[in-house]
């Protein structure tokens, strides 16, 4: 069972977010139409479009909204997959289900600005556009035949040389890229508990401190226990992403969760702000091992990286980043680094996200690969109109089987290995 009362990482969202909604724990039995498990960005627009549609929803989170790797992450709004583009989708799904799919992934960043204005959501929001610039000469292909893909689909892209470049984010260090207006970056933590205030503002109950310790059959539908209460609801979906336990038999094995390290320089000049990523998009590039900036409301550079080995991790990973810096953003000096945290993403063998229907009623979305903020938003919209009776073919969503990775643990255990490779990719590729 997962514990209670964990506190939140000394991040720099966790130090400048807004207030935490008030929620309790669930003390009681109630009823729902829908019962949600997990209060990040997925469930909590799943009960935001459900609360628009007049359902009953309840959340149960087993923390705090934004606990997990919804208030941990980067922040970026990010309108594409991770190494995916749209062709991987329909080659993988077919022509109407993987394009339908990757529209709704190329509208996901707006959709997250369109609930930020809808609900007057305070999170330092910044819609000045997502960039992801080429880190070799060679990789300029790659980035063009991705713009052209998007723009086939109708999603507001553009290409920029590498003079364009140079001009957008105050550095020479990359060789052209493509750009999404539509992206943008947002403190994350106090985006999930402005979701949570919203959905709570049309009626959802959010508890927190109650994480789910078995779900069964109820009649026609499902009950929900948890230490105090329970919940008895039609329809269920599980919004765990890269903190799901073992709640659902094979879910949690058919995802690979991986350490991400996040962290924020100390204030640095506001003339820095003409020179260093002067169009104040996010930015994250081609590398497997990437290279991310941005800035927050305050004047401080945000970055992060991944280890492959946990000795000394605080240590190596703060250098790492201050030599990335340095690299790509020599104008900057030699930042101090404030404050270092970290939280899981999903990784899945595939890189696509995965959908599953896992018995009548009960859904489940996994696996979002370092994109969680924007697609988790639209899959939450998606899962929200399969909850109130879409037919498949209407929905964006493939659903497939769990497949459970095999050796998973062992998988796990050395899933950062990976990382020696794609650096190596990263060099010659």
């Amino acid at each position: 069972m997962t514990m209670l009362h964990q506190s939140m990482p000394d991040s720099h969202w966790a130090a400048t977010a807004v207030a935490a909604p008030d929620i309790r724990p669930l003390d009681e039995t109630v009823q729902a139409d829908v019962a949600i498990v997990g209060a990040g960005v997925t469930g909590l627009s799943t009960a935001i479009h459900l609360a628009e549609q007049g359902v009953r929803a309840v959340v149960l989170e087993a923390q705090e909204p934004g606990f997990g790797g919804s208030g941990r992450n980067n922040g970026q709004i990010i309108p594409t997959l991770s190494r995916l583009d749209p062709a991987n989708l329909t080659s993988a799904y077919g022509e109407e289900t993987g394009t339908a799919l990757a529209r709704m992934v190329g509208g996901s960043a707006e959709l997250v600005f369109d609930l930020i204005r809808r609900y007057q959501i305070r999170c330092d929001g910044v819609q000045k556009g997502w960039i992801q610039p080429a880190h070799r000469p060679g990789r300029m292909a790659a980035v063009e035949k991705r713009v052209a893909q998007w723009r086939a689909l109708g999603a507001e892209v553009d290409l920029l040389d590498a003079g364009q470049t140079e001009r957008a984010l105050g550095t020479g260090f990359w060789h052209g890229a493509m750009v999404a207006p539509t992206g943008g970056h947002v403190n994350p933590l106090s985006l999930a508990r402005e979701l949570a205030r919203a959905a709570i503002g049309l009626g959802v109950r959010i508890h927190g401190a109650s994480p789910v310790t078995a779900i069964d059959r109820a009649g026609g539908g499902w009950r929900l226990a948890t230490p105090q209460g329970s919940v008895t609801a039609d329809r269920v979906v599980l919004a765990t992403n890269a903190y799901t336990d073992g709640l659902w038999p094979g879910l949690r094995r058919s995802i690979v969760p991986v350490l991400n390290f996040q962290m924020v320089t100390e204030p640095l000049p506001a003339r820095l702000r003409d020179s260093v990523l002067p169009s104040d998009m996010a930015c994250s590039d081609t590398r497997g091992d990437l290279y991310f900036f941005r800035w927050t409301a305050d004047n401080r550079l945000v970055s992060g990286c991944t280890l492959v080995r946990s000795a000394n991790a605080d240590s190596r990973a703060r250098e790492r980043v201050r030599e990335r810096i340095r690299r790509v953003f020599p104008q900057a000096g030699d930042p101090a680094i404030a404050r270092n945290w970290s939280g899981h993403l999903a990784m899945t063998a595939d890189f696509r996200p995965h959908f599953h229907e896992l018995a009548p009623g009960v859904v489940g979305a996994v696996g979002y690969n370092g994109r969680g903020m924007a697609l988790g938003t639209a899959v939450g919209r998606e899962l929200a109109r399969q909850a109130i009776g879409a037919r498949p073919r209407d929905l964006a969503l493939p659903f497939t089987a769990v497949k459970p990775l095999p050796f998973h643990d062992l998988v796990s255990r050395f899933a950062r290995l990976y990382m020696l490779h794609l650096r190596r990719l990263d060099r010659t590729g």
